[in-house]
């Protein structure tokens, strides 16, 4: 038998389900089933933790039994054909009790060597795990994969060589980080599309595939279930084992609606979907068919309307009073402001809306184009009742670090009684803020808009940037090893507008002072 045989027959053995044996080994059940069909090997933790819960040795687990069949007929019985029984000639000096004798006290100097190491050497966190790691090649760094929200760009977009997103346009984040020694890239999706296609174009990059939106997504929407093909995988060898067991793990950090497309690129990842893989027949995504959540070290979200924008609801209700009559339009508008740059110029700006077949398009048309393909775009997904919507289709992997950061450019007002904006917040973003923070009312959902809602970062409300309604949360620990996976960390709200935290409206010294305690505390956490 082999390890995974093993594995199976201890677990039955034990009268334990997978789900169970999962949670005394603190993994989830996808690592169960890949464990016991072979798909993949346990970690050296996971595999002294099953040697002490099934009362086996480590040694048992790690090497096969021989078959049966392969051993030689003088070794496969001590009974002969005519029963015979077997006695062996007896052995002068008995070596091969000698070598057990050895093999086992070399047994016990290893093992013991290692818990001494795990316990007296804090240079190596993880202990035991990651002793094995560097001494297998080294422990691996995981890189950061920054994802752009509604209206923004990324690398191989023409624009990112004007100005770039990810550093509000008076920096370039990405190469400020990658000189303080990480590994950074910022990939564009599409800028007006919803949550759904921009997790399959981000998959389709990070993957180095042609982006499949899925067969029953397309089908539902009308548009095309394929788009642009990446032959290169923006992260090598990512998913796979190296050094010694690790998985080539990504960092994903979302910046507004990005936050949306991290999220669901997690939860589809680890849980695929269920109409995709009836659809799909053996055409089908491997995005889809789930088993992939540990794929991703960890999630975080900045600014991110994880519940929806009461602006959506303000435009609807007050549109016509202050001249807006495409709500989209306006959405846009505000969010190219935010990232610093005006209405985007035909030809240096990529809508990425290959989906719907078409190339090269001005604002308007593209928000024509995509708005007629019924909810399946941004606004909608941004609105609260599309955002509950989307929030029924993602959930949590327990395996991956969740992180949220919330931003308010808003305080009390004295005379209205109710929010309004700092002197600090971004012009553009002032009349939107105030607008936002008296707003109250009743989505045509039934979502109740209350004063709950009303502090603001100027194009999201804070209580909706903290964490996605009814999911597990706490307050972030400030120490990383008191940090929880598959719960959601809310970080302390912090002061500045909707473009702070992505380096517009704020010093380049204070957006990289950021990013690096954020990127310190991520890379210490457990592995």
């Amino acid at each position: 038998m082999n390890i995974s045989e093993k594995i199976l027959k201890l677990r039955k053995e034990k009268g334990l389900s997978q789900e169970a044996f999962a949670e005394k080994l603190g993994v989830s059940r996808q690592s169960v089933s890949k464990w016991e069909s072979s798909g993949a090997l346990p970690d050296i933790d996971k595999i002294i933790a099953m040697s002490e819960l099934f009362g086996v040795s480590t040694d048992y687990l790690l090497k096969d039994e021989v078959p049966e069949a392969d051993i030689a007929p003088e070794e496969a019985s001590d009974v002969s054909e005519d029963n015979t029984e077997y006695i062996p000639a007896p052995a002068e000096d008995k070596p091969v009790q000698k070598k057990n004798f050895a093999l086992k006290l070399t047994a016990v100097f290893l093992i013991i060597a290692v818990i001494v190491a795990a316990i007296f050497i804090p240079a190596f966190s993880g202990g035991i795990k990651n002793l094995w790691y560097e001494a297998n090649g080294g422990v691996l760094s995981y890189p950061y994969v920054l994802v752009h929200g509604l209206g923004g760009w990324g690398e191989g977009n023409s624009i990112n060589d004007m100005t770039q997103y990810w550093g509000g346009g008076s920096s370039d984040l990405k190469k400020v980080l990658e000189a303080e020694g990480y590994e950074v890239y910022t990939p564009g999706v599409g800028p007006v599309s919803s949550a759904w296609d921009r997790a399959c174009e981000l998959y389709a990059q990070l993957s180095g595939t042609r982006v499949d939106y899925g067969e029953a997504h397309s089908k539902e929407h009308n548009h095309s279930r394929y788009g642009r093909t990446y032959t290169e995988p923006l992260i090598a060898n990512w998913g796979m084992k190296m050094n010694g067991g690790q998985t080539v793990k990504i960092n994903l950090v979302g910046h507004s609606f990005g936050g949306a497309t991290v999220r669901l690129l997690a939860s589809l990842l680890e849980y695929g979907n269920e109409a995709e893989m009836q659809a799909g027949g053996d055409d089908i995504s491997p995005l889809f068919t789930g088993g992939k959540g540990d794929y991703i070290h960890s999630v975080t979200t900045l600014c991110a309307p994880h519940n929806g924008s009461s602006l959506t609801e303000v435009l609807n209700t007050l549109g016509s009073t202050i001249g807006v009559t495409d709500t989209t339009d306006m959405l846009m508008t505000l969010c190219f402001g935010v990232a610093g740059i005006a209405t985007p110029v035909e030809g240096i700006y990529d809508f990425q809306l290959d989906q719907f077949g078409i190339d090269k398009i001005d604002p308007k048309s593209a928000i024509a184009a995509v708005t007629a393909s019924g909810n399946d775009h941004a606004a909608y997904d941004l609105s609260p009742d599309g955002a509950a919507e989307l929030n029924k289709e993602i959930k949590t992997v327990e395996g991956i670090y969740y992180f949220s950061y919330a931003y308010s450019t808003t305080q009390q007002g004295k005379i209205l009684g109710k929010q309004v904006p700092l002197t600090s917040t971004l012009p553009i973003l002032s009349p939107f803020a105030l607008a936002m923070g008296q707003y109250t009312g009743t989505t045509a959902g039934g979502i109740e808009i209350d004063d709950s809602w009303q502090e603001n970062d100027g194009l999201v409300n804070v209580v909706s940037a903290r964490y996605p309604a009814g999911e597990e949360y706490m307050s972030l620990p400030e120490n990383p090893e008191d940090i929880s996976r598959g719960i959601w960390n809310v970080a302390p709200k912090r002061t500045g507008d909707h473009g702070t935290v992505i380096g517009l409206n704020s010093k380049a010294g204070k957006t990289k002072e950021f990013y690096i305690e954020l990127f310190t505390m991520i890379d210490s956490l457990e592995r």
